[in-house]
């Protein structure tokens, strides 16, 4: 694959973030490119923009939020995927979890820890701002939930995720999932046939 700057700011509590997750692998194969995956918090990032989530923010319009359970419903059927679940703990405190993405690549295992919060979260419904409930996800997915919890202590950890929130903020975005291919800034699972097409236009210069 290129390494064409793509990259792809998640927070495991945004659904749109993880529907993303589940058709990105389509768009590197069919564009030969790797998004790079980048942590962020995304209640610190609602914190410096001023943002809510749309839970919160359209609560008052049933019409809005019937709209986009309808949305949803039509990309789940779009992309053939079966096994999303709302989470019942909804919202969820993500601290511990985004901690733990950014101790997940110090330690290596980056990937397959994100694969198994992702599913926690939107296929299994567990409650991921519960300690127990992370350590015990971790080791059933035959992940060292020790370490990485451990880890999610470390400074550099703590760091390294406010640095990504705080970047993500001065670059224009203002909640997740955004995407940024080069300078260009795309936000939400709509924009995934954008992004799929600047990322072809940028690579044939």
């Amino acid at each position: 694959m290129s390494n064409a700057a793509a990259e792809f700011l998640f927070d495991f509590g945004s659904p749109n973030a993880y529907m993303c997750h589940r058709v990105l692998r389509d768009i590197q194969r069919r564009t030969g490119t790797q998004i790079e995956y980048v942590p962020i918090l995304l209640g610190g990032l609602f914190k410096l923009t001023n943002n809510r989530s749309p839970a919160e923010a359209f609560a008052a319009i049933p019409s809005k939020r019937a709209y986009d359970a309808l949305e949803i419903q039509r990309f789940l059927a779009k992309h053939k995927i079966s096994i999303f679940r709302k989470n019942e703990f909804f919202p969820v405190n993500t601290l511990l979890i985004m901690r733990g993405a950014v101790a997940s690549q110090k330690l290596g295992c980056f990937d397959a820890y994100v694969a198994t919060v992702f599913s926690c979260m939107w296929e299994q419904s567990l409650n991921m701002a519960d300690p127990a409930a992370v350590h015990g996800a971790l080791e059933a997915a035959g992940l060292d939930a020790q370490s990485i919890l451990e880890a999610t202590e470390d400074a550099d950890v703590k760091e390294r995720l406010g640095f990504n929130t705080q970047r993500a903020f001065a670059r224009g975005a203002f909640g997740s999932p955004t995407f940024f291919v080069g300078d260009e800034i795309f936000f939400g699972k709509d924009r995934l046939r954008e992004v799929e097409e600047e990322i072809l236009k940028q690579k044939a210069g």
